[in-house]
């Protein structure tokens, strides 16, 4: 188990036909940046936009930032065209709309290993994000998200979700809480992160904190954005209370306690500490160092130490 995770608490959509959007990207604290040359890029700047994102992937590499590039769909002509373009300049990973199937991330998994081998033999340094957001593509996440060792995450795409169930979305989102929980046991079960939809209002603050606070107790680890003025509130929302990182190191405290004194029960504030009171921790403290609340050096988060008391 490693001490740190990957953050992507945001992913943040950047139109790939728009240059002064493309030249802001260092500016942006997003965890990931998603440049875009799928839904925001009409048909008749497609060739123009793969360009533009070639030329800002040859110029731009940032030492904490993820860069995604969603191409087109593999169903279209475009899509081919797309990875020809930008994998020689070698982003961080695809993010892969209408993945349906499992068959759909597999034919990309190809598609990648092909560059890769005649690139420079380095397989598997492309990292695959599917989107769920048909009512088949939710039915089929679970197979979708264990498809490709190259999967780091399942998103969920609300808009298109909506519109091949034949309803509206709403603010409050009643009618996704099936969907977004059986994406989300997809990714649970497959250990990939889980990212949550885009909120399209950028105006409603509370309403984007409303829905962040509500699929974060879901599960979710991250959302998608559209503008650059969501991000803080999102990463505030996925950031651990200090309360919460307070009560984990304790965790981890009595946990050293029990070892030392060679014991397997563990009570904390008179209640047993049992393996998911553990694995939470764990988890928490991991999210703490990835985001600077805590140091990698103040707590023990190695295999010996969770597993070990996990199983033992």
């Amino acid at each position: 188990m490693e001490s740190a995770l990957k953050l992507r608490r945001s992913l943040l959509y950047v139109p790939g036909n728009m240059p002064s959007m493309l030249q802001n990207v260092t500016i942006f604290d997003a965890d990931v940046v998603q440049l875009d040359l799928e839904d925001a890029v009409p048909l008749s700047e497609k060739d123009a936009a793969r360009i533009l994102v070639r030329k800002f992937l040859d110029s731009y590499r940032p030492r904490r930032q993820e860069v995604f590039v969603r191409i087109n769909g593999l169903d279209t002509p475009y899509a081919e065209d797309d990875l020809r373009e930008i994998l020689p300049a070698l982003p961080d990973g695809i993010r892969l709309p209408k993945a349906d199937t499992p068959e759909v991330v597999e034919h990309l998994d190809t598609l990648l290993t092909e560059f890769e081998e005649s690139f420079d033999g380095r397989l598997g340094r492309f990292k695959i994000i599917p989107s769920i957001e048909t009512a088949y593509a939710v039915i089929h996440a679970f197979d979708v998200a264990r498809s490709s060792d190259r999967i780091v995450a399942l998103a969920f795409g609300a808009e298109d979700y909506t519109a091949s169930m034949e309803i509206q979305r709403t603010k409050g989102g009643e009618e996704l809480f099936t969907a977004r929980n059986r994406m989300l046991w997809a990714a649970k079960a497959t250990g990939v992160q889980a990212i949550d939809s885009i909120f399209a209002d950028v105006d409603d603050v509370e309403g984007l904190r409303r829905e962040t606070e509500l699929v974060k107790k879901l599960g979710f680890t991250g959302k998608s954005l559209v503008n650059p003025r969501q991000i803080d509130l999102v990463h505030e929302v996925f950031c651990p209370k200090q309360s919460e990182i307070d009560y984990a190191l304790e965790v981890m405290e009595a946990i050293r306690r029990a070892r030392d004194l060679g014991t397997g029960v563990i009570s904390l504030r008179g209640r047993m500490v049992d393996a998911p009171v553990v694995k939470r921790a764990a988890r928490m403290l991991k999210t703490a160092v990835s985001v600077g609340m805590v140091s990698e050096d103040a707590v023990d988060l190695s295999d010996e130490v969770i597993l070990g008391q996990v199983d033992g």
